[in-house]
């Protein structure tokens, strides 16, 4: 114990204090954030028009009167991690109002690529509880710390329990919005070609909608289980299908894996990637297109391998599955039976990965 001591001194002991301190707290960034959303305040702000005083923000918000000073404080934290900014009301005595920076534009209800959904979704106590179990996990031979939490997997869980599945589908369909639009309006080239797709794991449709609209002679399918895709009415070029992937997908051009990869294991990925390449067995010009994160590869993003790495904690949490740099996709893709694959950072966090039979 003497070294430690020896080792650091005043400024160092403090900075190291401040440090472990920063980190045990990092929880009341998010959960501010959810209490601003849950009070509707980026949409009072967005729908006042002009920089919002605290007074005026106040008066509206649906809070008891002697919680009135804590809204200074909350929003104070929220100014600090650059959800909300302060400005001068040109012209008027009033002085500084609050306005939406670009992150909180993404947490207005209309947004149609709201991450609202998203965070509401994972910020449940459903979603966080599990984190609470991560050492007994380790000790114990569960699949998940959700499992260790809750006594059955995510997916038993959001089968049976209708709150559950309804955000999720409903985070999962804010995000497939916001990258569905990247996708066909900078990535056209990747759907040249191909006649016909089955998004597996699609969800609601969000992303084959999106596709089959802006490509009218393609024709879409939506692939998932039974609880997800119960009702959904298709149209012209889109139908929904219900199975399981781990048993056969429907024949097509090219099979879309969005954001499903990183919830499975490396042996249960290589069966869904073995179903995928029987799916574009003989098809000329037949590929795999995944949307997913891959480690490291985008430097430029601020902080964008921090997320990555808490992305990859929570697939470990919640499922079996695991982020993946370069060298462990090769090797996934290896294994099913592929022969080559291609990497295009184009999605922020994620990657546009084409791979070929």
């Amino acid at each position: 114990m003497h070294v430690a001591e020896g080792n650091l001194h005043g400024a160092e002991l403090l900075q190291a204090q401040a440090h472990v301190w920063n980190h045990i707290f990092n929880f009341v960034n998010s959960m501010s954030l959810k209490c601003a959303i849950q009070l509707g305040i980026p949409d009072v702000i967005h729908n006042h028009g002009k920089p919002m005083t605290l007074s005026e923000l106040v008066a509206v918000l649906p809070i008891h009167p002697s919680k009135a000073p804590g809204i200074y404080r909350l929003m104070r934290i929220l100014v600090h991690s650059g959800f909300f900014a302060t400005q001068n009301n040109s012209g008027e005595t009033e002085g500084e109002g609050y306005v939406l920076t670009n992150a909180s534009q993404l947490l207005i209800k209309d947004n149609p690529f709201s991450v609202t959904p998203f965070l509401l979704a994972m910020l449940d106590p459903i979603l966080t509880q599990p984190w609470h179990y991560v050492s007994v996990w380790f000790q114990n031979d569960a699949p998940s710390s959700f499992y260790t939490a809750h006594q059955r997997t995510c997916w038993e869980y959001a089968g049976h329990e209708t709150e559950l599945n309804h955000f999720f589908n409903e985070a999962m369909a804010s995000d497939a919005r916001l990258v569905s639009s990247v996708l066909v309006n900078e990535c056209k080239g990747v759907f040249e070609g191909l006649n016909s797709l089955v998004d597996v794991g699609g969800g609601t449709g969000t992303v084959a909608k999106a596709i089959a609209k802006e490509f009218q002679h393609l024709d879409c399918t939506v692939f998932d289980l039974p609880h997800v895709v119960a009702g959904l009415e298709g149209s012209e070029n889109l139908k929904y299908l219900s199975g399981d992937m781990f048993e056969a997908i429907p024949q097509a051009d090219a099979i879309l894996l969005k954001w499903i990869l990183h919830d499975w294991n490396d042996e249960e990925c290589v069966k869904i990637l073995k179903q995928c390449k029987e799916a574009i067995k003989g098809r000329e010009g037949g590929k795999l297109i995944i949307i997913d994160m891959v480690v490291e590869n985008n430097k430029e993003v601020e902080g964008s391998t921090e997320t990555q790495l808490f992305f990859d904690m929570l697939m470990m949490i919640l499922v079996t599955g695991k982020e993946r740099n370069e060298k462990e996709w090769a090797k996934l893709f290896t294994d099913a039976g592929f022969s080559n694959y291609k990497i295009n950072p184009v999605l922020g966090l994620r990657s546009l990965i084409e791979v070929y039979p």
